[in-house]
């Protein structure tokens, strides 16, 4: 009985892999890129970064922006919700604007968003929306996000590069971008044939499509605001591009080492889920069964679903490579795919225990998701 539960184990833990190399749009290959251009005709162009406690990084993000090469000028506004570290002085912005108390269904940036959107009285043709640690290094990036979104898309957004530099971000930071692409395979989100998704960090969206979905408001509950947004805009016939850049574009906050990566997880991870206890559990038999089982099965005795474990961990590790590579993180962390998926299912568990606790979403003393 045992001999026959391990090779029907290996026999899916393999069928997984095989099914993600080749029927998951390819979204390990990271072939989805934004290449240098220019737009064909001037666009006006307002960018919006929420922003709270955030006085070390909002500076070189607003200097980032302003170098922005475009036609008229990049404005740039901050919503600066209810910092107590100087973030609006020291943001040099066009406009700050000092974000109220939030209501009740809203959550925190969804809200500051909002504020930040209603200031705005120069009616842009395009919104940039943005965060506090993202670094837009190439001067001729929101040109080129102009320049796709003049081929007929109402959201275009990049998946920046995250900070990759001590040892745990190196380990556990690239499979972050590996695990996101995966559920959201770039290829079926600009086909319109996949869920829609975006990567918060830098979000263009023109300003006629986020009026025709209800405004921000739309979203004023989502805790996932972007691939929320996505969906809004997918649901309204509007078309979404998302990917990498070839140009620059970075996001300067550490994670202060493995604990402030797993509270990232965890912040949003059983949002992601819906809350729900039933997705939880397919989640938790999932991960163990695509990325625990192929190393167990090396254990098991029986040499037949040994190597199709092998074979399944060979395959998954060979997916991840290109990503490691894209940060530049040592190619041994590849193999470590099992312990660093395993890490990843428990900070999801403890997404829900914060939340079943009262403490979903904790982001800088604030309580988001209860």
């Amino acid at each position: 009985m045992a001999l026959a539960a391990s090779r029907i184990v290996a026999s899916c833990t393999l069928g997984i892999w095989v099914f993600l190399s080749l029927f998951r749009g390819g979204f390990w290959r990271l072939r989805e890129r934004l290449t240098s251009s220019r737009p064909t005709a001037d666009h006006a162009v307002t960018a919006i970064i929420p922003a709270r406690d955030e006085c070390e990084l909002i500076g070189r993000a607003v200097a980032s922006l302003h170098a922005q090469q475009t036609i008229p000028p990049l404005r740039v506004i901050v919503a600066d919700d209810e910092s107590t570290d100087g973030t609006g002085a020291a943001s040099h912005a066009d406009l700050v604007v000092r974000v109220t108390p939030r209501p009740p269904g809203w959550k925190g940036k969804v809200w500051a968003l909002s504020r930040g959107m209603e200031a705005e009285k120069t009616n842009p043709e395009f919104l940039l929306l943005t965060d506090a640690d993202i670094e837009h290094t190439s001067p001729d990036l929101l040109g080129t996000l102009l320049a796709k979104a003049e081929s007929g898309f109402d959201l275009v957004t990049v998946m920046v590069q995250l900070r990759c530099e001590s040892l745990a971000e190196q380990l556990l930071i690239p499979a972050f971008v590996f695990f996101f692409f995966m559920l959201y395979p770039p290829r079926g989100v600009i086909t319109g044939k996949g869920s829609a998704a975006a990567a918060g960090g830098c979000m263009l969206i023109r300003r006629e499509t986020l009026e025709q979905i209800g405004g921000i408001a739309c979203i004023r509950d989502a805790l996932i605001d972007d691939c929320s947004l996505a969906a809004s805009v997918k649901s309204h016939s509007g078309r979404v591009w998302m990917g990498l850049s070839d140009l620059p574009i970075r996001s300067v906050r550490s994670y202060g080492g493995v604990g402030g990566i797993r509270a990232m997880i965890a912040r949003s991870a059983f949002a992601q889920l819906r809350h729900s206890a039933l997705l939880l559990a397919g989640t938790v038999v999932a991960m163990l069964l695509t990325y625990i089982a192929p190393p167990m099965l090396l254990f098991s005795g029986d040499k037949l679903a040994a190597s199709l474990g092998l074979s399944a961990w060979v395959i998954s590790a060979s997916l991840y490579v290109p990503t490691v590579r894209l940060y530049r993180a040592p190619l041994w962390t590849a193999v470590c795919l099992p312990a660093i998926a395993a890490f990843y299912l428990i900070a999801t568990v403890e997404s829900a225990i914060r939340y079943w606790s009262g403490r979903g979403g904790l982001w800088k003393g604030r309580v988001q998701d209860r």
